[in-house]
């Protein structure tokens, strides 16, 4: 039989398939918080990629090890690397000489002299006493060895700052080889050449790889390629030397000239960083940066060095998501596993395809001015999570039953009705199946062996209408709410009533009205971004006029006010349609308000107020407008408010005043009673 051979690795075919999908609803709920607080959508995303979730490393984690990995590098290394072995092996060199010329008893003695008279008289600079050396008479050959080295160290890292890994390379290269090197470089300066004067062709450049190809490991498919490799390795050798000290820097031009044994190679590499600076200028060719390690590195190294810095400063403006457009998919994963290895490549493709869903999933989309916006459906999927929250502390507070409650819409009629969001009747099973039936045979399919339910299908059966509800939730936006850290969970509480109203009880309607200095009714996406603003004034004179004008609008409907104030009224509404503002509050202003109340009353309205904060003058006249027109009072803590207001809607439901359950809003199981 044939042998089957399996290899196992990582999946490279683009998303993994077997991935878990990525989690939206940590985000999202950490996206509408930021909303609610004044974030504009498209911040509030950047703001949960930069901090990362509860599992999930975030921008900023990336951002600091890329920072880290940074100052590692300039704290650990110094750049005088090369200088050290020269001068290490032009002491051993100097040394060996010594010792030959110690132990060599035929030599002339005027010649010894003479020999020790020009070692002795070595200059303190390396690079001049390897010029000083250059003709020197070597009587020890371990010393000529030793001097030979140096020439070829020189060499071999003056091409690696230029073409990675060329020092170890040409180790123990001959004659032969260096002559290549130098064929190769010269056909390269005359291809850039052509190339800078539009005469190069792709023929041209298969030729140059032909012959030359092993020297550039990169596999450049085209001449710019070719050239961009190159360019980003001579503009990092010149950010290396102008990172080196002065003296270091002298030493080292002086010492070029000593590469291979003749200035030959130094002179084709001026060349080649001339051409290359002109083909791409837009680099950074003059840059430097400081080291402060004890670590030498060589020249190739070194250049290394400072090629990993451009890559880190790269990857931190990419990190940043600082400029208009930016995106996660511009980070450059390549760069980044180079410097951070796999684990960071895997942080930042999880971001990636964190935002890519976030965009695509449409819970956000581009309003018609362009910005950014939650959806509805994110608006729901928000409000879903802050009314189970309110009632789980409701539950907390009220004890928790488990059991069922079928029918919550009321008694059945015996009719159907096609299935819509929200809905919580029982399904009518012979419609639903019937349906499907119908819909699998107008598609051609067959019913015995291919039926399948759609959503399509789903009938519900249809319940006596209960009795409605006009709400008006009244919230407090004066600049004292978002002062005192009362703004986000006003909105919280906002969107988890809008959420209960509009899916479990849609019979009813809901009124959204804010009062700061003016009044007015907004949609809850409005309410929900709502910024702060500085505005003196709190006028619910002017928020129960609204109020009673949309109880008016539902003569049918039972009148439902809720109001949630951290402050007395200190404006009212003027005839001529202006605020008037006073504090303390002016007596107009409160007359003016409780006569708006007195008709909430006529109106058979039942009042709640939510008193956040402990002034005595507000407890006053809050308990004072309760008394009046037999309301209630409620002075929840800040976490709690959305609980009390969903509570308080409940309770004032006709015929739902006792054993109010709302597991089945939550696809049964265990749920709540409130009121007895």
């Amino acid at each position: 039989m044939p042998r089957h051979d399996s290899r196992y690795g990582r999946y490279r075919g683009g998303p993994d398939p077997l991935a878990p999908p990525v989690d939206l609803s940590e985000a999202l709920a950490a996206i509408g918080e930021d909303v609610m607080a004044g974030y504009s959508p498209e911040r509030a995303m950047a703001e949960y990629l930069r901090q990362g979730g509860q599992d999930r490393r975030g921008l900023d984690d990336l951002a600091a090890r890329v920072a880290r990995r940074r100052r590692e590098l300039l704290e650990e290394n110094d750049l005088g690397g090369t200088l050290t072995e020269i001068a290490e092996l032009l002491e051993r060199a100097v040394l060996a000489e010594r010792g030959q010329l110690a132990r060599d008893v035929d030599m002339d003695d005027t010649d010894r002299a003479f020999a020790q008279m020009r070692l002795d008289g070595l200059p303190d600079s390396p690079a001049a006493a390897v010029s000083e050396l250059a003709d020197y008479d070597w009587r020890s050959s371990e010393a000529r060895a030793s001097y030979e080295q140096i020439k070829d160290l020189l060499g071999r890292e003056l091409l690696d700052q230029r073409f990675a890994g060329m020092k170890q390379a040409l180790e123990s290269a001959t004659d032969a080889d260096r002559e290549r090197v130098q064929e190769m470089l010269d056909d390269l300066t005359e291809l850039l050449d052509k190339h800078a004067r539009g005469e190069d062709t792709d023929a041209d450049f298969a030729d140059f790889m032909d012959r030359h190809g092993d020297f550039f490991p990169e596999d450049p498919s085209s001449v710019d390629e070719l050239i961009d490799a190159l360019a980003d390795r001579s503009a990092a050798a010149a950010r290396m030397l102008a990172s080196m000290t002065p003296e270091q820097r002298q030493e080292l031009m002086e010492l070029s000239a000593q590469a291979f044994g003749s200035p030959e190679l130094a002179q084709t590499l001026d060349r080649l960083d001339g051409s290359l600076r002109s083909l791409r200028p837009d680099l950074d060719w003059s840059g430097s940066e400081r080291f402060s390690g004890e670590q030498g590195l060589g020249l190739g190294d070194g250049t290394g060095a400072l090629q990993d810095l451009a890559d880190l400063d790269a990857l931190a403006e990419q990190l940043a998501q600082a400029h208009q457009g930016a995106r996660l998919d511009d980070v450059d994963l390549d760069a980044l596993r180079r410097q951070l290895g796999d684990e960071a490549v895997v942080d930042a493709q999880t971001l990636a395809d964190l935002e890519k869903a976030l965009r695509e999933s449409g819970y956000l989309h581009r309003g018609s001015d362009g910005d950014l916006r939650l959806s509805p459906r994110a608006m729901r999927l928000l409000g879903q999570s802050l009314l189970r929250d309110a009632t789980s502390r409701l539950s907390a507070r009220a004890g928790q039953h488990d059991s069922r409650h079928t029918g919550a819409a009321g008694e059945s009629t015996g009719g159907t009705r096609e299935w819509q969001f929200g809905d919580t009747e029982p399904w009518d099973v012979p419609r639903t199946v019937t349906n499907a039936v119908l819909r699998t045979v107008g598609e051609g399919g067959d019913p015995a062996s291919s039926l399948r339910l759609d959503v399509r299908d789903v009938e519900v059966t249809e319940t006596e209408a209960r009795n409605r509800s006009a709400v008006a939730l009244l919230v407090d936006t004066s600049f004292s709410m978002a002062m005192d850290g009362r703004w986000v969970p006003m909105k919280r509480t906002a969107l988890a009533l809008h959420q209960l109203v509009t899916t479990r009880f849609r019979g009813d309607d809901l009124a959204l009205i804010s009062f700061g200095r003016y009044a007015r009714t907004m949609a809850i996406e409005e309410l929900t971004g709502l910024e702060a603003y500085y505005d003196k004034g709190t006028n619910l004179h002017h928020g129960l006029l609204l109020a009673n004008r949309f109880f008016r609008r539902h003569p049918a409907a039972q009148p439902v006010l809720l109001v949630v104030t951290d402050g007395e009224p200190t404006a009212h509404l003027m005839q001529d349609g202006q605020s008037f503002f006073d504090y303390p509050p002016h007596p107009l202003t409160l007359a003016h308000t409780v006569s708006e109340l007195d008709t909430a009353r006529r109106l058979g309205a039942r009042a709640t107020f939510f008193r956040l904060g402990e002034d005595p003058g507000l407890a006053r006249f809050v308990d004072s407008m309760a008394r009046r027109v037999d309301g209630t009072v409620v002075a929840p803590e800040l976490d709690d408010l959305g609980a009390a207001v969903v509570g308080s809607y409940l309770g004032s439901r006709t015929g739902f005043g006792s054993g109010m359950h709302l597991g089945d809003y939550f696809g049964g199981g265990r749920g709540f009673w409130f009121g007895d």
